[in-house]
C-alpha cells in the first residue's frame, strides 16, 4: 500500500446495512466502525457528515440513524450541533498531548508487565510486526508499516495482561492511532520507529523489565514531542 493509498481514508466508507433485529444498533456499529477507519487528523479529512447521504448510503431511515449518532455524541465521537450539522470530533493539540502522556504511561507500564506476564511465543509473536520491514526499505511499504505499527502497539498493551489498562487505552485508541498515522510519513519517523520496535522486542524478549519499559516510553514521547513540534490541528 502506497502513500496516496492510505491517505484515501479521509472520507467515510459506508456500507449498506442488511435487515437485523435493531436497525438503531446495527447503524451504530456500522456508523462507528466507519469513523474509526478514517484518518481524521488528515488536512483534507471530510469532518461533516450528512444525515440525508448517510441514510441512503446505509440503506436505512432516518429515525435509526438519528439514535446512532445520538449515541456516538454521547460518546464523544460526533458532536451533533443543532442548525449546522453533524461532526466527527477532532481534538485540539493540546488534548492530543495529553492523550499521548497518558498513553505512554500505560503502555510503559504494560511492557513492565509483559516481561513477567507474557509466554516467551506471546513475545515472539511481536517479530511478525516487525522483522519483515527494514529501514532501508520502508519507504516502499509505507501504508502495510503504518498498520503494523498501530497494531504493535495494540499488541504490547495485550501482552500486559491488565484488564484496566486495555480498557483505559481503549478510550484513548481511536485518537492516538489517527496521529500515529499522519505522522508515521513525517521527518524519517518510519524508520527510526523500526529500530525503536526491535530493541523494544529484544528488552521484552531478555526479560529485562526496567528496559523495556524505558524503551516503551521513550518511544512513545517521541512522537508527543514530534507533535508538539511539528503538527498543527484545526
Amino acid at each position: 500500500m502506497l502513500r496516496g493509498e492510505l491517505l484515501s481514508d479521509t472520507q467515510i466508507r459506508i456500507a449498506p446495512i442488511v435487515e437485523s433485529l435493531s436497525l438503531k444498533a446495527k447503524a451504530y456499529a456500522a456508523l462507528k466502525s466507519a469513523i474509526l477507519r478514517m484518518n481524521i487528523y488528515d488536512d483534507n479529512a471530510e469532518l461533516k457528515l450528512d444525515e440525508r447521504d448517510l441514510s441512503a448510503r446505509f440503506g436505512v431511515s432516518r429515525t435509526p440513524l438519528r439514535e446512532a449518532l445520538a449515541q456516538l455524541d454521547s460518546e464523544g465521537l460526533v458532536r451533533i450541533v443543532p442548525r449546522k450539522g453533524i461532526f466527527i470530533v477532532r481534538r485540539t493539540k493540546a488534548e492530543i498531548l495529553e492523550m499521548i502522556t497518558v498513553w505512554a504511561a500505560l503502555e510503559s507500564m504494560a511492557a513492565r508487565l509483559a516481561t513477567k506476564e507474557a509466554t516467551d511465543e506471546e513475545i515472539a509473536s511481536l517479530h511478525e510486526l516487525v522483522d519483515s520491514f527494514s529501514t532501508d526499505k520502508v519507504a516502499a511499504k509505507m501504508g502495510e508499516y503504518s498498520d503494523a505499527n498501530i497494531r504493535f502497539h495494540q499488541a504490547i498493551i495485550r501482552l500486559g495482561k491488565c484488564g484496566l489498562i486495555a480498557e483505559m487505552t481503549e478510550s484513548l485508541f481511536f485518537h492516538v492511532r489517527a496521529i500515529r498515522q499522519r505522522t508515521i510519513f513525517e521527518d524519517d519517523r518510519a524508520r527510526r520507529s523500526i529500530v525503536d520496535h526491535k530493541e523494544i522486542v529484544a528488552a521484552l524478549e531478555a526479560r529485562d523489565t526496567e528496559k523495556a519499559e524505558r524503551l516503551v516510553r521513550e518511544h512513545t514521547l517521541k512522537l508527543r514531542e514530534h507533535v508538539e513540534r511539528f503538527v498543527n490541528i484545526v
